[in-house]
């Protein structure tokens, strides 16, 4: 099975072009194995690059221990530079269908290859039932989350899929490795959560670590900033532009004034190869 790693901000993915492999019929199977950073390729998850008769590409997303997300904000990215530099679609925006509905991607050409992207995310799923979480209000805004034996405020929102945004006066590996997982598996969140701790440095910008849903902390998170983004403006911590500084590198946010999350960031091919199993 040929492949391509590829990474934005950090947050790396194999990726597959479905439009020419044929995969195993166990594919949350094979993202685990790919996955693995000592036996595998090793990745975040696993990103095919299916046909779609509904956009220029379909994009399926599988975190490392095998589970399918709906989303993936710095995947989608990698998939949009993936299908103009390989001529699958050459467009300087692209229509790419996700399990959160289709998304409008511009891209920034350079030397004719995509060297950042710019995301129309949609907008923020802030209804408490679809996100989803059994904490009140749509959205929880500083709501109340009793873990590890202590009590901490959270702000939910969906970006077609789940995230629960932490506050925090300095990220430390604590919140991300032990307050990270026991929110991800919090019977508050029926479908698990993605768990984002945040340390504000002005009405514009802030830093981010994450704790994903199925895979742990990752070097960066799109659809995470995004949420991140929106619970900056909820909480009245920031204005609707951002900048959000993740281990991986920088993302840009704007909620604009219509309800829809823009994300600009990179997109970068690391290296191409052949998959022949388990060794």
């Amino acid at each position: 099975m040929k492949f391509t790693k590829m990474q934005g901000a950090g947050n790396d993915y194999v990726y597959v072009n479905c439009f020419k492999e044929t995969l195993p019929q166990d594919i949350p199977n094979l993202a685990r194995q790919v996955s693995d950073r000592h036996k595998g390729i090793g990745s975040d998850g696993l990103i095919l690059i299916c046909p779609s008769e509904k956009a220029d590409a379909q994009m399926r997303m599988f975190n490392a221990d095998g589970s399918e997300s709906e989303m993936c904000g710095n995947g989608i990215r990698c998939v949009a530079k993936y299908v103009y530099d390989h001529g699958i679609a050459q467009s300087q925006t692209l229509k790419i269908e996700t399990g959160a509905g289709i998304l409008s991607l511009d891209l920034d050409i350079i030397d004719q290859r995509v060297s950042q992207v710019r995301v129309n995310m949609g907008g923020p799923i802030l209804n408490s039932s679809e996100i989803p979480t059994l904490l009140t209000g749509d959205p929880p805004v500083n709501a109340d989350l009793q873990v590890a034996h202590q009590t901490i405020q959270v702000t939910c929102v969906s970006m077609g899929n789940p995230h629960c945004v932490c506050f925090v006066e300095e990220i430390t590996d604590y919140w991300v490795h032990e307050i990270g997982p026991q929110v991800e598996v919090h019977p508050m969140f029926p479908k698990r959560i993605n768990a984002e701790f945040i340390e504000i440095i002005s009405q514009n910008e802030m830093i981010m670590r994450v704790w994903e849903r199925g895979s742990g902390e990752t070097q960066a998170c799109g659809t995470g900033a995004c949420a991140s983004a929106v619970a900056g403006v909820l909480t009245g911590r920031t204005e609707r532009n951002v900048l959000i500084h993740l281990p991986g590198g920088d993302l840009r946010l704007e909620w604009s004034e219509s309800d829809e999350v823009f994300m600009t960031g990179p997109a970068v091919e690391v290296y191409e190869g052949v998959w022949t199993g388990p060794q």
